[in-house]
């Protein structure tokens, strides 16, 4: 045998060993990469639980960020007394403001906030009370100061039909009256109007 003849041997018998030993011969004698897989399954396998891997992450990122909470301003409605009220989740229930968190099931499916949106809460003069939005201007010194019902924090509109303006002696109410009490023999206007001036209802 000649020296020829063995170099063309040698070759060939390293590609039957690494044949049999369940590896990959390349042309040129190149080895496989780190990224050669032996088997087809395997790479499949590998790709596979790659990917479940990174659905997984997605499904917890997602799960931790949550979806974008709805705005106060999706919530808010006007009630039949043209007073600022919470949105039920079906698009129909309007719920006064009073009534929200109030610990009764006033929506269909009772979804009502865990916490009150700001849209309704009313500050008083003093910064540390709050009242219901629907609370302002209704008449009700509801804020013990009447801050809820005089500027300069709260702009209101003049007395309505329903009442009798005049400076109340009673700590209820604030610069008007309602015109029931009017004539009922009790001072309830520290100008007596309300029982010499006032109509009544």
């Amino acid at each position: 045998m000649s020296v020829g003849a063995s170099n063309k041997i040698f070759p060939q018998g390293d590609a039957e060993i690494n044949s049999a030993a369940g590896g990959k011969g390349r042309p040129g004698g190149e080895g496989c990469g780190p990224f050669c897989c032996s088997h087809r399954g395997a790479c499949l396998s590998a790709f596979l639980l790659l990917l479940t891997a990174m659905l997984a992450a997605l499904l917890v990122v997602a799960t931790i960020l949550g979806r974008p909470p709805h705005g106060p301003e999706t919530h808010s409605c006007v009630t039949l007394t043209n007073r600022t009220g919470f949105l039920c989740h079906d698009r129909r229930h309007c719920i006064p403001a009073h009534g929200v968190c109030d610990g009764v099931r006033t929506c269909p499916h009772g979804d009502v906030p865990r916490s009150l949106p700001s849209f309704l809460l009313a500050h008083c003069g003093d910064s540390a009370s709050w009242i219901y939005s629907d609370q302002r201007c209704d008449g009700v010194n509801n804020c013990g100061d009447c801050s809820d019902e005089l500027s300069p924090v709260t702009t209101c509109p003049p007395c309505g039909p329903g009442w009798w303006r005049c400076t109340p002696t009673v700590f209820k109410y604030c610069s008007c009256i309602p015109r029931v009490l009017c004539r009922d023999q009790v001072q309830h206007c520290s100008d007596w109007s309300d029982e010499y001036t006032c109509s009544g209802p």
